[in-house]
């Protein structure tokens, strides 16, 4: 990449942005650029109505519970039944919330950018579902409001459906979302039939009496399907392309609040009505959980791609918390109930902290892809003078992303890791191997998420530009920017004063059962209950703000020191002769992430190819060597292709059958009643 002086600043001759169907920056052949203002602020309105409206049921659910309701004349058969305790409703104030600033983001992205009617008439109908599925008091409303989400979310995914690239994401995320809702279909309906009862009420104190393995096989397809939704491996082969592809707002309410049912799913039907259940499946949990945690933080950290990047965030999460859950079911398994409150307590808050920095990481990067047209990091940079607000939203996301203090899931994850370190060895030979090793996992996902912020925040914002769209970058509407600031202030009242959600927190503990003990208590002093362990968000803040204005009064007198010098004493610093500083001196996001990828390189498996091309005139003189390193999914490409090449195979025998015969279509029809008729006898 070459550069022109311009001013002190060298500008970047750098490829143009991208066609993307995401980016309002790279125009709109389709004619979609200009949409009615009118059609957008009803869109965004209505989403926020949605949301407010959603969250407001959430805080009636937690405080005194909803239903049972039940409307026959809605549904056939079983009719419609609503009901919500504390559990419902917590998520119901998640999922709203997310919906409220995501509405009012959509209207500035809208109504300067690209949004087709399919997708503003999707994603009211997205959130709508979403709310509907914690309302769920039956089965039956339960399965139906699920497939109803589900189809919401594709078609708002769908809504650039000219581009290759999203029509793909959609058939992965179609098939991958309706074979999880095959598995919870029929998880579901063994649980209805075990309990004789289609109401979920019903069923929670029935369930105990089902044979066990009615049991464990209905924890097994459920849980199937429901960390399908929520993205955790070896499920999560549709998130890292749907998230991305998607337009801006539907990816924060996918990331943030979408991915959270299936979390939901899982407290709702394999904790609270199933449970308390085996230890295995509380091993399935924590092993599915560190897996997951593990490879999405890894794929993160490598990923170049800045939606890519907080796609694999979520499968990263998303592993966490369901470490947590599986720690919290053994814990309590082997009595130690305090400690398994403390797991619990962590799961549910990091719920609502990553719904809180994932929504503004997607904000900001919708923010980014809006000014730029570009997702790419090592095409970006220079954006934290260009573009201040988006930078310190963005800085606002990853530092809770990352895991540290003053951060949104500093406090969950630091409440996950003293429930597994407290854990006393001699409860249990099995408790003993389990936890130190989940200690190792948050650990190294802690470290690793650190690295995979910083380089998205340090490449992509600090850095020099790359490129002429980065240079040329300005700061998104306020329209944009004003949900991204609420939502960032959200963010720092999580990571300074989480205690504003202990009375939630307190209620949907005592919803999940007996198992589980006193919640901690969330003051300005966070305490434990059972152990020694203590800390306070709020003294951290107040001690970094002291320390940043003392470095700050600091720098300021040393100006004014140097300012007093006589003129002959100042001069410019010796650069040895290196000259300015441009961006070919600067690391990339590839090259930042390299010995990342060295050190797990046989885990992450790259795809490496080297091409040497000769002169013409000898083969011993090289022309020319070409080096293409790329970073593929090894859970796609070892689990699904092959997988995906056997379908293809059969479906090409199958297409030979049809040839039109109807001969030929009658003996095939003759010979499936033939083998029913043997079967059923």
């Amino acid at each position: 990449m070459t550069g022109v002086a311009h001013g002190d600043v060298a500008r970047p001759v750098g490829p143009a942005p991208p066609a993307d169907g995401d980016s309002p920056a790279t125009g709109a052949p389709d004619g979609r650029a200009e949409r009615a203002p009118g059609a957008v602020a009803i869109a965004g309105v209505t989403t926020t109505a949605l949301g407010a409206a959603g969250a407001a049921t959430g805080v009636v659910a937690v405080v005194r519970g909803i239903g049972p309701i039940h409307v026959g004349s809605l549904g056939p058969l079983a009719g419609v039944t609503l009901a919500a305790g504390a559990t419902g409703g917590a998520f119901m104030v998640v999922v709203g919330l997310v919906a409220a600033a995501a509405g009012v983001y959509g209207i500035g992205y809208g109504r300067h950018g690209r949004s087709s009617p399919l997708q503003l008439a999707a994603v009211p109908a997205f959130v709508a579902t979403m709310l509907l599925v914690p309302l769920a008091g039956s089965v039956s409303t339960f399965l139906a409001t699920w497939e109803l989400m589900a189809v919401a979310s594709l078609v708002a995914i769908l809504a650039d459906h000219d581009r290759p690239a999203v029509r793909d994401a959609a058939r992965w995320y179609a098939v991958m979302t309706h074979l999880g809702f095959a598995a919870v279909l029929v998880g579901l309906v063994v649980l209805a039939a075990s309990g004789r009862a289609d109401g979920l009420v019903a069923l929670t104190s029935r369930a105990a009496s089902a044979s066990s393995a009615s049991r464990d096989a209905v924890f097994v397809l459920t849980f199937v399907g429901f960390g399908a939704k929520a993205g955790l491996v070896p499920l999560h082969v549709w998130l890292p392309r749907a998230h991305p592809e998607a337009p801006s707002p539907v990816s924060a309410l996918m990331s943030a609040a979408m991915v959270a049912m299936g979390v939901y799913g899982i407290v709702r039907i394999d904790i609270e009505v199933l449970g308390p259940g085996p230890r295995w499946w509380a091993i399935v949990l924590v092993a599915t959980g560190a897996a997951s945690a593990l490879y999405g933080v890894l794929q993160s950290s490598v990923s170049t791609d800045l939606k890519r990047l907080l796609a694999y965030s979520t499968t990263e999460n998303m592993g966490l918390v369901t470490l947590a859950l599986g720690a919290a079911m053994l814990l309590a398994g082997y009595g130690e109930r305090s400690l398994a409150t403390i797991a619990l307590t962590a799961a549910l808050l990091h719920v609502v902290a990553h719904a809180a920095f994932k929504s503004l990481a997607f904000m900001a990067a919708g923010s980014v892809l809006f000014a730029t047209g570009l997702r790419d990091l090592d095409l970006l940079g220079g954006l934290a003078r260009r573009m201040p607000a988006t930078t310190g939203a963005f800085s606002v996301a990853a530092l809770g992303a990352a895991g540290l203090p003053l951060g949104a899931g500093f406090v969950s994850e630091w409440l996950l890791v003293q429930s597994l370190i407290h854990s006393r060895p001699s409860s249990g030979t099995l408790l003993a191997l389990v936890m130190p090793v989940a200690v190792g996992v948050v650990a190294l996902t802690t470290g690793l998420g650190v690295a995979a912020m910083t380089k998205a925040f340090g490449i992509g914002f600090l850095a020099r530009p790359r490129s002429t769209a980065a240079f040329d970058a300005r700061e998104s509407p306020a329209a944009m920017l004003a949900p991204m600031a609420v939502v960032a202030a959200a963010c720092t009242v999580l990571a300074v004063a989480p205690g504003v959600l202990a009375p939630g927190l307190r209620r949907v503990l005592l919803d999940t059962g007996s198992s589980f003990g006193a919640p901690p208590h969330l003051g300005l002093l966070l305490r434990l209950p059972g152990i020694a362990g203590s800390i306070s968000p709020g003294l951290i803040a107040v001690a970094v703000a002291v320390a940043a204005a003392a470095l700050a009064l600091v720098a300021a007198v040393a100006r004014a020191g140097r300012s007093r010098r006589p003129a002959d004493r100042r001069a410019a610093l010796w650069a040895g002769g290196g000259g300015p500083l441009t961006a070919r001196m600067q690391y990339t996001a590839t090259s930042f992430a390299e010995p990342l990828q060295r050190v797990f390189d046989d885990v992450l498996r790259p795809d490496v190819d080297v091409e040497v091309s000769h002169v013409e005139e000898s083969r011993y003189l090289v022309d020319r060597v070409r080096y293409r390193s790329r970073i593929v999914d090894v859970v796609e490409a070892r689990c699904y292709r092959p997988v995906l090449g056997a379908v293809a195979t059969w479906a090409s025998w199958v297409r030979r059958a049809h040839n039109g015969s109807v001969n030929r279509y009658l003996a095939f029809g003759a010979l499936a009643v033939i083998v029913v008729i043997a079967v059923a006898r």
